[in-house]
């Protein structure tokens, strides 16, 4: 018997894995804003984030907050203590480099508030596009397509786009996503991701929008038959 071709309806997409959010831990910079509803730090912790296990994130997230609670307070702290703090976060060197020098950027280019557009975020020490996207959607429940390896893989996974790089996807998805799921899509696919849509040997069997996946470049003894 034929398979059927799958269909990749990103609205159905969106809804299984809405259910599916629910069921897994919070991704780090979701919590952060759940817990502290701060803008600023949500922005730390999204810098501490990259290239950083979740688990690493939190914890070195709360060791800071136990001293820093405004920008201020990071003026206060000399770079090697928040190295000692924020360790073992991936590339703690740098981003102690980048904390350190946030508020003097916050207060020269921004009047000491938060920036809420991706434009002007990146140019904050440490703020790449991906950050910036974040920030944006989580702290400030703006609409942005934040892209991380997460949402590059699957996107392409899905063939829902077809892009080599995770601008190319950012930029693939404004065009093509509706506008009502960029503030939610990430916290979805990173948390899939995550549990489900791993890098190697993606649990296919378990999926639940199996259906909608036209699995491009997968190649997994989890597959179903």
């Amino acid at each position: 018997m034929k398979r059927k071709k799958p269909i990749v309806s990103i609205d159905r997409i969106h809804d299984i894995l809405e259910k599916e959010f629910a069921k897994h831990k919070m991704p780090v910079v979701d919590l952060i804003q759940f817990q502290t509803k701060n803008p600023f730090k949500v922005l730390v912790s999204t810098i501490l984030s990259a290239r950083t296990k979740d688990e690493t994130t939190v914890r070195a997230s709360q060791r800071l907050f136990e001293h820093v609670t405004i920008p201020a307070d990071l003026h206060d702290l000399s770079l090697t203590q928040i190295e000692k703090i924020i360790f073992p976060v991936g590339f703690y060197k740098n981003k102690a480099k980048y904390l350190k020098a946030l508020p003097e950027e916050l207060h020269t280019g921004f009047q000491g508030r938060i920036p809420d557009t991706v434009e002007e975020l990146v140019r904050l020490p440490g703020v790449g596009r991906k950050t910036a996207n974040l920030v944006v959607a989580v702290a400030f429940g703006k609409p942005a397509v934040c892209v991380d390896i997460h949402v590059h893989r699957i996107s392409n996974r899905l063939g829902y786009v077809s892009t080599g790089t995770p601008f190319e996807t950012e930029m693939a998805l404004r065009k093509k996503m509706p506008k009502k799921y960029w503030i939610t899509f990430n916290s979805y696919f990173v948390s899939f991701g995550q549990h489900l849509c791993t890098p190697l040997n993606p649990r296919c069997n378990e999926c639940p929008i199996y259906a909608c996946c036209k699995r491009i470049g997968v190649k997994t003894k989890f597959e179903r038959t």
